[in-house]
Protein backbone atom coordinates (compact mmCIF):
# COMPACT_ATOMS: atom_id res chain seq x y z
CA UNK A 1 0.00 0.00 0.00
CA UNK A 2 0.90 3.69 -0.25
CA UNK A 3 1.46 4.10 3.46
CA UNK A 4 3.71 0.85 3.71
CA UNK A 5 6.10 2.59 0.62
CA UNK A 6 5.88 5.64 2.95
CA UNK A 7 7.11 4.33 5.58
CA UNK A 8 9.94 2.20 3.89
CA UNK A 9 11.16 5.15 2.30
CA UNK A 10 11.26 6.60 5.72
CA UNK A 11 13.19 4.40 7.05
CA UNK A 12 15.40 4.26 3.37
CA UNK A 13 15.99 8.22 3.66
CA UNK A 14 17.63 7.91 7.04
CA UNK A 15 20.17 5.35 6.15
CA UNK A 16 23.62 6.12 5.73
CA UNK A 17 25.36 7.37 2.18
CA UNK A 18 26.82 4.47 1.67
CA UNK A 19 23.49 2.48 1.91
CA UNK A 20 22.94 0.49 -1.35
CA UNK A 21 18.84 1.20 -2.32
CA UNK A 22 18.16 -2.32 -3.39
CA UNK A 23 18.97 -4.24 -0.08
CA UNK A 24 18.00 -1.66 2.34
CA UNK A 25 14.57 -2.19 2.47
CA UNK A 26 14.93 -5.62 4.61
CA UNK A 27 17.05 -4.09 7.03
CA UNK A 28 16.45 -2.74 10.53
CA UNK A 29 19.19 -0.59 12.14
CA UNK A 30 19.18 2.31 14.18
CA UNK A 31 19.54 5.12 12.91
CA UNK A 32 21.49 8.35 14.23
CA UNK A 33 19.87 12.00 14.02
CA UNK A 34 23.41 12.85 12.51
CA UNK A 35 22.24 10.90 9.47
CA UNK A 36 18.60 12.54 8.55
CA UNK A 37 18.07 14.51 5.53
CA UNK A 38 18.68 18.50 5.35
CA UNK A 39 15.91 20.14 3.42
CA UNK A 40 18.43 22.18 1.69
CA UNK A 41 19.90 18.51 0.26
CA UNK A 42 15.89 17.41 -0.62
CA UNK A 43 15.61 20.90 -2.23
CA UNK A 44 18.28 20.30 -4.60
CA UNK A 45 16.72 17.04 -6.09
CA UNK A 46 14.20 19.69 -7.55
CA UNK A 47 17.37 21.13 -9.72
CA UNK A 48 17.89 17.91 -11.58
CA UNK A 49 17.33 14.42 -12.03
CA UNK A 50 21.38 14.27 -12.31
CA UNK A 51 21.06 16.21 -8.19
CA UNK A 52 18.46 13.19 -7.23
CA UNK A 53 19.73 10.35 -8.43
CA UNK A 54 23.84 11.11 -7.73
CA UNK A 55 22.66 11.40 -3.79
CA UNK A 56 21.74 8.18 -2.21
CA UNK A 57 19.21 8.88 -0.43
CA UNK A 58 17.12 11.23 -3.63
CA UNK A 59 17.93 7.83 -5.51
CA UNK A 60 16.52 5.72 -2.64
CA UNK A 61 13.16 8.09 -2.67
CA UNK A 62 13.22 7.87 -6.32
CA UNK A 63 13.25 4.29 -6.92
CA UNK A 64 10.20 3.80 -4.48
CA UNK A 65 8.74 6.19 -6.30
CA UNK A 66 9.36 4.62 -9.54
CA UNK A 67 8.21 1.18 -7.61
CA UNK A 68 4.59 2.41 -6.75
CA UNK A 69 4.21 3.20 -10.13
CA UNK A 70 5.26 -0.30 -11.31
CA UNK A 71 8.28 1.05 -13.38
CA UNK A 72 11.36 0.89 -11.15
CA UNK A 73 13.08 -1.18 -14.50
CA UNK A 74 14.20 2.35 -15.68
CA UNK A 75 16.40 3.49 -12.47
CA UNK A 76 17.34 -0.17 -11.93
CA UNK A 77 18.82 -0.01 -15.24
CA UNK A 78 20.75 3.30 -15.09
CA UNK A 79 22.23 2.07 -12.13
CA UNK A 80 22.87 -1.17 -13.68
CA UNK A 81 24.94 0.87 -16.29
CA UNK A 82 26.68 3.31 -14.02
CA UNK A 83 28.16 -0.08 -12.42
CA UNK A 84 29.03 -1.51 -15.50
CA UNK A 85 31.15 1.31 -16.56
CA UNK A 86 33.23 0.95 -13.19
CA UNK A 87 34.11 -2.22 -14.26
CA UNK A 88 38.19 -2.56 -14.09
CA UNK A 89 38.61 -6.24 -15.26
CA UNK A 90 38.49 -6.70 -19.20
CA UNK A 91 37.50 -10.66 -18.42
CA UNK A 92 34.02 -9.04 -16.63
CA UNK A 93 33.01 -7.54 -19.36
CA UNK A 94 31.32 -9.72 -20.82
CA UNK A 95 29.44 -11.41 -18.31
CA UNK A 96 28.26 -8.30 -16.73
CA UNK A 97 27.09 -6.86 -20.31
CA UNK A 98 25.23 -10.21 -21.27
CA UNK A 99 23.59 -9.99 -18.00
CA UNK A 100 22.33 -6.02 -18.10
CA UNK A 101 21.44 -6.89 -21.68
CA UNK A 102 19.38 -10.43 -21.04
CA UNK A 103 17.70 -8.28 -17.38
CA UNK A 104 17.07 -5.12 -19.89
CA UNK A 105 17.32 -5.04 -23.27
CA UNK A 106 16.27 -7.99 -24.82
CA UNK A 107 12.85 -8.63 -26.05
CA UNK A 108 12.33 -11.53 -23.46
CA UNK A 109 13.69 -9.25 -20.65
CA UNK A 110 12.59 -9.64 -16.94
CA UNK A 111 12.59 -5.95 -16.42
CA UNK A 112 12.71 -4.41 -20.25
CA UNK A 113 13.28 -0.62 -20.53
CA UNK A 114 11.16 1.09 -22.92
CA UNK A 115 14.01 1.61 -26.02
CA UNK A 116 13.45 2.23 -29.73
CA UNK A 117 14.45 -0.23 -32.34
CA UNK A 118 17.25 1.61 -33.80
CA UNK A 119 19.04 2.02 -29.97
CA UNK A 120 17.84 -1.64 -29.01
CA UNK A 121 19.93 -2.83 -32.14
CA UNK A 122 22.69 -1.15 -31.57
CA UNK A 123 23.15 -1.86 -28.41
CA UNK A 124 22.65 -5.46 -28.85
CA UNK A 125 25.73 -5.47 -31.66
CA UNK A 126 28.02 -3.52 -29.05
CA UNK A 127 27.15 -6.46 -26.50
CA UNK A 128 28.59 -8.75 -28.76
CA UNK A 129 32.01 -6.89 -28.19
CA UNK A 130 31.45 -4.84 -25.09
CA UNK A 131 33.26 -1.79 -23.86
CA UNK A 132 33.18 0.07 -20.77
CA UNK A 133 30.83 2.33 -23.33
CA UNK A 134 28.74 -0.49 -24.90
CA UNK A 135 25.32 0.84 -23.15
CA UNK A 136 25.98 4.74 -23.46
CA UNK A 137 23.17 5.42 -25.89
CA UNK A 138 20.55 3.44 -24.04
CA UNK A 139 21.64 4.74 -20.59
CA UNK A 140 21.23 8.11 -21.99
CA UNK A 141 17.62 7.26 -23.74
CA UNK A 142 16.42 6.04 -20.61
CA UNK A 143 17.66 8.83 -18.51
CA UNK A 144 16.30 11.66 -20.99
CA UNK A 145 12.68 9.21 -20.55
CA UNK A 146 13.19 9.45 -16.68
CA UNK A 147 13.87 13.34 -16.94
CA UNK A 148 10.74 14.39 -19.15
CA UNK A 149 8.29 12.15 -17.48
CA UNK A 150 8.83 9.98 -14.03
CA UNK A 151 11.14 12.97 -12.77
CA UNK A 152 8.58 15.44 -13.55
CA UNK A 153 5.75 13.58 -11.41
CA UNK A 154 8.01 12.14 -8.50
CA UNK A 155 8.66 15.81 -7.78
CA UNK A 156 4.83 16.39 -7.57
CA UNK A 157 4.53 13.04 -5.35
CA UNK A 158 3.82 12.63 -1.74
CA UNK A 159 7.27 10.35 -1.96
CA UNK A 160 8.95 14.13 -2.52
CA UNK A 161 6.66 16.63 -1.31
CA UNK A 162 6.61 14.81 2.55
CA UNK A 163 10.37 15.27 2.52
CA UNK A 164 9.98 18.85 1.54
CA UNK A 165 7.85 19.87 3.70
CA UNK A 166 7.92 17.30 6.98
CA UNK A 167 4.83 17.09 8.93
CA UNK A 168 5.35 19.12 12.42
CA UNK A 169 7.77 21.38 10.65
CA UNK A 170 8.36 24.72 12.57
CA UNK A 171 7.32 26.95 9.36
CA UNK A 172 3.75 28.72 9.01
CA UNK A 173 2.11 30.47 6.30
CA UNK A 174 4.12 33.68 6.93
CA UNK A 175 7.34 32.08 6.17
CA UNK A 176 7.00 29.27 3.93
CA UNK A 177 5.56 29.05 0.35
CA UNK A 178 5.39 26.24 -1.97
CA UNK A 179 7.16 27.49 -5.85
CA UNK A 180 6.82 25.97 -9.19
CA UNK A 181 9.58 23.82 -8.71
CA UNK A 182 7.72 22.52 -5.83
CA UNK A 183 10.28 22.76 -3.32
CA UNK A 184 9.61 24.91 0.15
CA UNK A 185 11.17 27.51 1.51
CA UNK A 186 11.46 27.14 5.00
CA UNK A 187 13.74 27.71 7.56
CA UNK A 188 14.10 24.53 9.06
CA UNK A 189 16.96 22.51 8.65
CA UNK A 190 16.56 19.19 9.09
CA UNK A 191 14.10 17.04 7.88
CA UNK A 192 12.78 14.75 11.17
CA UNK A 193 12.81 11.32 10.79
CA UNK A 194 9.85 9.44 9.21
CA UNK A 195 7.91 6.66 12.14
Amino acid sequence: SAKDMKHRLGFLLQKSDSCDYSTAQGKNEKISSSQRISQEEVRKWADSLENLIHNDRGLAAFHAFLKSEYSEENIEFWVSCEDYKKTKSPAKLSPKARKIYDEFISVQATKEVNLDSCTREKTSRNVLEPTLSCFDEAQRKIFTLMEKDSYRRFLRSPYYLDLVSPAGASCGPENCKRSHTHTLDCNSNIISPCA
